[in-house]
């Protein structure tokens, strides 16, 4: 079939000698081979050092000195549960499918479409522009309080000149060797990177160290701006040591004027800064175009990255509350270099923390700037396609650093950062009151309409801008009688995994031939039904001369806009007496007077008794496998559901499985009536076999199932090589699943011709043959369903006698209906004996593609 199409079809798991996954996140464009990063020198190293940045070398005194160690290490805690929660996020994107260059703009457009994930995508490029500037400016600033001309203080080497065009030069200098580095590729930025984290980590061992090594000292601090150092006396900080009085006097807050700026000091701006060196966990995500398995390597490393720098963060708090005194931390933010054992290391780690983070913001931005060309999103911008696809091509957004060293050595003090970080608190607040006083506003009352932004939305869902990875099971399920179906009726609400659920129900008439509507009076009872039951769906019924006709009009027009069924279920056709389900649950238990409080009709008198055993039914055969055949033929995916009635209770409700006896979710997403040819891969139906068992999955009430997917080898197929490519694809998935080998169509011929599309149930074979075929598939499953953890074969006890996991529901592969429907009534003979005596069955046939690796 043409529309039975998938991207996943060109794996081809079974059956096809050669055939293998590509390299996750290859994108079948030789972007592969560029994939060389690890997840330490990828991810780990350049998010720990864009996380440290310099503010762990220059404003670890600052924040303990103004806070206290309390209030510091209260700040750090929510400075890192709100890091928490974005790496969560982008742990939860990244393992969704193949994570491709770009890093976060592409996770986030690939989540929350191209208009969002565009213009987050620019912010973030800019950011990351920005990013560089700052942390260049900084550098800047921090070799010039050491070797500038015009540096205070005793401990200066005087060799820089200074002043705005020199500041301008040496930063335009550091710009360029930066672009430089990230410009000759991810290999040498990865190897640079890696000689700075070396560096780094030498530096804070180093200050580590010292702390414990050093005796206590006095450190004299430098005059502060404005004032004139020869005229006003020394003053000097002290380093205590290990000390209980210290650590007691740094407990508490003690906000003052910062020293450098002269602004006063409070909560939100030290939290400010402080916050600001928790940042950049996104260094490493946006390496993913570099990284060999960026799928796992972002997450295992974003949290690898934040766990060691809040351990660092921690441990620094600490040990400067225990062994400095306030005065030293507040008026001197480099203290690390007087109480250092060499302390040019200090200054070899600022530098090195600088260089870093500028480079990891400069390499970010150029890879955020190509994937947003690539996605031609801004029209007149030249695309990826127009400007080169190189992996380190100068083209790709490092020249657009330049621009904010204009800007001048001020935009990296702490000051700068203070108001930048403050007005994000003040517009976060700000933003934060009015949506949270949004819903203040009744829910009812003059003007309000609730239908209105439905509307609206219903609107925005487009069927032509429709994404395999947004796809929901729709489902309509045709509904006779419901005292009979109330099993199936939950089973549906479980599948729909938030998605539509309409209950239809067809009412056999001609409109012409009666007074009035016989439809509209039935609504009440449908609704009440579906309170009683507890199922969140739609009811939808409609008059016709046949439930085939009936159907027809449901699957047409049943929903609205974009939110319509795509999926039919429907209750198995077969000689099982019909149960009256309304007598055993305990939803539907009602006074014996028949009659609610209220006066209302109890639900019991407003539906008919089911139907006596042997007497005629609304439905014939025919007919029935006929509305499946209509049903495919207008692309939509069918579901026939057998024996759920033998479903326990505790399956169907609302509540956890997981205090219930574990049982077995089966899955075979081979067509079992076709051997010749046939398991040798699988198809668009049996991808929509796994999803749908997937979803179920989800559900609370089954979470203590397991799911077990059959690999049915074909003839001259090796045992294991099938079953690898198999677990690759459930991995890549995420579908958590036991794979069983099991050996079906042994003495099928395989040089005879495919056969037609929807004649392959019958086809060439005899009745005999075929019918014979299906009792050898049932005989199958059915062997199956108590083999498993402590199970043995062929029922549920095992070899010690004790009872095992056994199959709770079966998932079977339906097949098309025959093209001529004279053997309707043969194909619907064929289902009944492939499904006979397997318990609670769903025989599912898809047509759309539900399935995607790609993010």
């Amino acid at each position: 079939m043409a529309s039975e199409s998938s991207p996943l079809l060109a794996y081809r798991l079974l059956g096809e000698e050669g055939a293998a996954f590509p390299p996750n996140g290859a994108g079948g464009s030789g972007v592969a081979s560029a994939r060389k990063l690890s997840t330490f020198l990828g991810v780990v190293v350049p998010t720990v050092l864009s996380m440290f940045s310099i503010v762990v070398f220059l404003r670890i005194g600052f924040v303990v000195g103004h806070a206290g160690l309390l209030q510091a290490l209260a700040m750090l805690l929510v400075a890192y549960i709100i890091l928490a929660l974005t790496v969560l996020s982008v742990c939860a994107i990244a393992t969704n499918g193949a994570v491709r260059g770009g890093g976060a703009y592409f996770m986030i457009s690939r989540t929350l479409g191209p208009e969002v994930g565009g213009s987050i995508g620019l912010m973030f490029y800019l950011a990351n522009v920005c990013g560089c500037a700052v942390s260049l400016l900084g550098l800047v600033e921090s070799v010039l309080d050491v070797f500038g001309a015009d540096v205070t203080g005793s401990s200066g080497i005087r060799v820089l000149p200074q002043g705005y065009g020199w500041n301008l030069l040496y930063g335009s200098l550091l710009l360029g060797l930066v672009g430089g580095v990230c410009t000759l590729g991810a290999g040498l930025y990865a190897r640079a990177s890696f000689l700075t984290f070396l560096l780094v980590s030498g530096s804070l061992a180093s200050v580590l160290i010292s702390f414990v090594a050093v005796g206590p000292r006095d450190i004299q601090l430098a005059p502060r701006p404005g004032t004139n150092g020869s005229s006003v006396p020394p003053r000097y900080g002290h380093f205590t040591g290990f000390n209980g009085s210290t650590l007691k006097d740094n407990l508490g807050a003690g906000y003052a004027e910062d020293y450098t700026t002269g602004a006063m000091m409070t909560f939100a701006s030290v939290f400010a800064v402080l916050f600001n060196g928790c940042t950049g966990i996104m260094a490493g995500a946006n390496m993913s175009g570099e990284l060999k398995d960026p799928s796992r390597a972002i997450p295992l490393g974003t949290i690898i990255a934040v766990a060691y720098t809040f351990f660092i963060y921690i441990l620094l708090f600490f040990l400067s509350s225990f062994t400095c005194d306030r005065t030293l931390l507040q008026e001197d933010y480099g203290f690390f270099r007087g109480i250092s054992l060499w302390p040019p290391l200090v200054l070899i780690g600022i530098y090195a923390t600088a260089l870093s983070a500028s480079m990891s913001s400069l390499i970010g931005a150029s890879r955020i700037l190509h994937a947003l060309a690539q996605d031609d999103l801004f029209g007149v911008v030249p695309s990826g396609r127009h400007l080169g696809t190189g992996q380190g091509g100068f083209w790709r957004g490092q020249p657009l650093g330049c621009c904010p060293v204009f800007l001048g050595p001020g935009a990296a003090g702490p000051a700068g950062w203070e108001a930048e970080h403050i007005g994000c608190c003040g517009h976060c607040l700000l933003l934060g009151g009015l949506c949270r006083g949004g819903p203040v506003l009744p829910e009812s009352g003059v003007g309000f309409s609730p239908q209105l932004p439905v509307r609206k939305y219903l609107l925005r869902l487009d069927v032509r801008k429709e994404h395999v990875k947004f796809w929901r099971p729709q489902l309509l399920l045709l509904v006779g009688n419901p005292r009979g179906a109330l099993p199936l009726l939950r089973l549906a609400n479980q599948l729909k995994k938030g998605g539509l659920y309409v209950l239809g129900h067809v009412t056999l008439g001609d409109l012409d031939s009666l007074p009035s509507d016989p439809v509209q009076p039935q609504y009440g009872a449908w609704l009440s039904l579906v309170d009683r039951a507890q199922v969140k769906a739609f009811v939808d019924l409609t008059l016709s001369s046949s439930v085939r006709q009936g159907a027809q009009h449901l699957l047409r027009i049943s929903g609205l806009g974009g939110m319509k069924p795509n999926t039919l279920v429907l209750g198995f056709y077969d000689d099982a007496p019909p149960q009256d389900h309304f007598l055993t649950d305990p939803a539907f238990s009602e006074p014996a007077e028949g009659a609610r409080e209220g006066g209302s009709p109890a639900l019991s008198t407003l539906f008919p008794p089911p139907r006596a055993p042997g007497s005629p039914r609304a439905l014939s055969p025919q007919d029935y496998v006929a509305t499946v055949a209509d049903a495919l033929k207008m692309n939509k995916n069918v579901v026939l559901a057998r024996a759920c009635g033998a479903l326990p209770p505790e399956r169907l409700s609302r509540g956890s499985g997981s205090s219930a006896q574990l049982h077995h979710v089966d899955v075979w997403p081979l067509n079992l009536l076709r051997p010749r040819g046939g398991p040798g891969y699988v198809d668009v139906c049996g991808l929509f076999l796994l999803q749908m068992a997937t979803i179920l999955s989800m559900v609370p009430a089954w979470h203590s199932a397991r799911l077990r997917i059959f690999l049915c080898l074909g003839p001259r197929e090796a045992p294991g090589a099938a079953e690898g490519r198999l677990r690759a694809l459930l991995s890549q998935l995420r579908i958590r699943a036991e794979v069983q080998e099991v050996v079906w169509g042994e003495g099928a011929e395989t040089g005879e011709p495919e056969e037609e599309e929807g004649d392959f149930v019958n086809g060439g074979r005899g009745d005999e043959e075929a019918e014979a075929l299906a009792c050898s598939a049932n005989s199958l499953v059915r062997a199956q369903q108590g083999r498993g953890t402590g199970g043995g074969p062929g029922g549920p006890e095992g070899r010690d006698g004790a009872e095992g996991p056994t199959t709770a529901l079966t998932f079977l592969y339906l097949p098309r209906p025959p093209a001529d429907p004279a053997r309707y009534p043969r194909y619907l003979a064929l289902l009944e004996i492939l499904s006979r005596d397997l318990g609670p069955t769903l025989l599912v046939h898809g047509v759309t593609p539900v399935t995607c690796t790609d993010l």
